[in-house]
C-alpha cells in the first residue's frame, strides 16, 4: 500500500539501465528520471547510443540489464501503449497514404487530445497545404511536420524525440520547442536526443551525456 503523502512516481524512470551489442557495451549502466513537465536532453557523439536508448525505452530493442518502470509500473506492452510517442528519423507511416488519412488511422487506434483532429493537427505545424497528398511526395521536412503533427494529434505524455530538429529550418526549429514546452506545461514529458549544438529553448531541461 503507498503511504498516505508518498510522491508520485515518475512518468519514466530507469535503473542500471544498459544495452550491449554483440557483447560490446553500447550505453550504460544508466540512472534518470522523467516527470511531468520536465525535459531531459540526451547529448552525445554519433555511435555514442542515443537512438539505441530511446529505442530501448520505447520497447523496440530489449535492455540487455536493468529495470525501465512508467508510473512506478515495471515496462510492459501495456505500460507503454497509448502513452509513449517516438518521432525518429522515419516518420513510420504509410507513404502511399496522405498525412490526413495516416494520422485518421492513427487517430482511430488511439484517440485524440481534447480538441484535435488531423486538419487542426497539421495546420498547428504550417503544413496544411499538403494534407490530402501522398507522404511520399513530401519533402524531408515536410515530412517531419507531419511528426509533428502525429504528436500533437495523439494523447501520449512521454514523448521520445529523435534529433527532432533534423530537415527542419529555423521556423521549424522554433516550433519544436514551442510543441514540447505546450506539452511539458499541460503535464507531459519529452527525452530528447541531440549531437550537435543544443536547440533547445528550456534553460531548466536536465541533460544525459552519452560518450561513444
Amino acid at each position: 500500500m503507498t503511504p498516505p503523502h508518498a510522491p508520485a512516481a515518475p512518468l519514466l524512470s530507469a535503473s542500471r539501465l544498459a544495452f550491449s551489442r554483440n557483447d560490446e557495451p553500447v550505453f550504460g549502466p544508466l540512472n534518470f528520471s522523467l516527470g511531468r513537465g520536465e525535459t531531459v536532453l540526451v547529448e552525445g557523439d554519433n555511435g555514442s547510443g542515443k537512438t539505441t536508448l530511446l529505442r530501448v525505452l520505447a520497447g523496440m530493442l530489449p535492455a540487455s540489464s536493468g529495470d525501465i518502470r512508467f508510473d512506478g509500473i515495471p515496462a510492459s506492452r501495456d505500460a507503454r501503449n497509448g502513452r509513449v510517442l517516438w518521432l525518429g528519423h522515419r516518420t513510420g507511416m504509410n507513404e502511399s497514404l496522405s498525412p490526413r488519412e495516416n494520422l485518421a488511422f492513427l487517430a482511430g487506434l488511439y484517440g485524440t487530445r481534447a480538441g484535435q483532429n488531423p486538419d487542426t493537427a497539421m495546420a498547428a505545424v504550417g503544413i496544411e497545404a499538403w494534407i490530402d497528398e501522398p507522404l511520399r511526395t513530401l519533402s524531408a521536412g515536410q515530412k517531419k511536420r507531419v511528426g509533428l503533427a502525429r504528436l500533437r494529434l495523439l494523447p501520449g505524455d512521454i514523448w521520445l524525440l529523435d534529433e527532432p530538429y533534423a530537415n527542419l529550418d529555423r521556423y521549424g526549429i522554433d516550433l519544436v520547442n514551442h510543441l514540447v514546452a505546450e506539452h511539458c506545461r499541460a503535464g507531459g514529458a519529452a527525452l530528447v536526443t541531440s549531437h550537435g549544438a543544443v536547440r533547445f529553448a528550456d534553460p531548466n531541461a536536465r541533460h544525459i551525456h552519452l560518450v561513444a
